[in-house]
């Protein structure tokens, strides 16, 4: 059985080189004009820039080699094709913006300056993780201790980002720090909101007596598909049906007064879904019914 291999896709490469590029500009223009740090493998080419004056185009692929070769048995071809170009892109953005005589004047405001670094960096990041790349850095070392030690890769990013970032006090003071993790934060915000999208779905459980009526009144009247999960009550241990749907933020009211028509007592839980892939979401949806009440 041969192993499905993933295509290589023109408009990722095209949003991972403008991520890139969004995530470099932050950096020259922000981070280092401001002098405030960063984590991760960017985080310690800054180091390397300020006490050995390497500069980071240069040492962002010096350091990213090893990391790559060492996790190329973790990476798939695609995604590993992906990395190399997004390291690649990386170092030419850096490189380019340092050249550009382009300043962006925040009258030396940090608190500005680590907004304005979290809000780019982050838009770049979230669009260069959202089509399938990377920047290559500390995400191949996460990757390697989720395979091998079963480490979460979010525990791994932030141990990684503290030990950078305390060695990052060797150049700036703590009072920079303190901005630093100001942007640190509003990045990781936007990369979320990047990946997840503008807004989040809502999945919805329902259990009822009228479960079948709901679900057809959800049918009909929302145009939403509902399954039923066995469910069985912990105390009368009976049998139940509950009901599971999904639904858009702007459905939820209806949806609530379909139920109340139905069973003011239902019991409802209300989740929030970062993301549906499927009709009615990432593709269209039969077309409603104009009159439906």
């Amino acid at each position: 059985m041969t192993e499905r291999v993933e295509k290589i896709n023109l408009l990722n490469f095209i949003m991972i080189a403008l991520g890139s590029s969004l995530y470099a500009f932050g950096l020259v223009m922000i981070n280092i004009a401001n002098n405030l740090a960063e984590g991760g493998i960017t985080g310690v080419t800054l180091i390397l820039r300020y006490w050995f004056q390497i500069d980071p185009a240069i040492s962002t692929v010096l350091l990213n080699i090893p990391l790559v070769i060492i996790g190329y048995r973790y990476l798939g071809k695609t995604a590993l094709t992906y990395t190399i170009f997004g390291i690649g892109s990386l170092s030419f953005f850096i490189w380019l913006w340092q050249q550009v005589p382009v300043t962006v004047n925040i009258d030396h405001d940090l608190f500005l300056a680590g907004i304005l670094a979290g809000l780019i960096g982050g838009s770049g990041s979230g669009l260069v993780y959202r089509f399938g790349g990377t920047t290559g850095g500390t995400d191949i070392v996460a990757r390697i201790f989720e395979r091998k030690r079963g480490v979460a890769m979010g525990k791994t990013l932030l141990s990684i980002d503290c030990v950078v970032l305390l060695l990052s006090l060797s150049y700036v003071s703590l009072r920079k720090m303190m901005y630093t993790l100001l942007a640190s934060y509003v990045f990781s915000k936007i990369v979320n909101f990047t990946l997840e999208g503008a807004y989040a779905a809502r999945g919805v459980i329902i259990i009822s007596g009228q479960h079948r009526m709901i679900a057809e009144d959800i049918i009909n009247n929302l145009n939403r598909g509902v399954s039923y999960l066995q469910a069985t009550g912990a105390y009368s241990n009976e049998p139940r049906q509950a009901i599971y749907c999904v639904i858009s933020p702007n459905e939820l009211m209806e949806l609530k007064h379909i139920i109340a028509r139905h069973d003011e007592h239902a019991f409802v839980s209300i989740l929030s879904v970062n993301e549906v892939i499927g009709e009615g979401f990432s593709y269209d949806t039969a077309k409603k019914k104009i009159l439906h009440r």
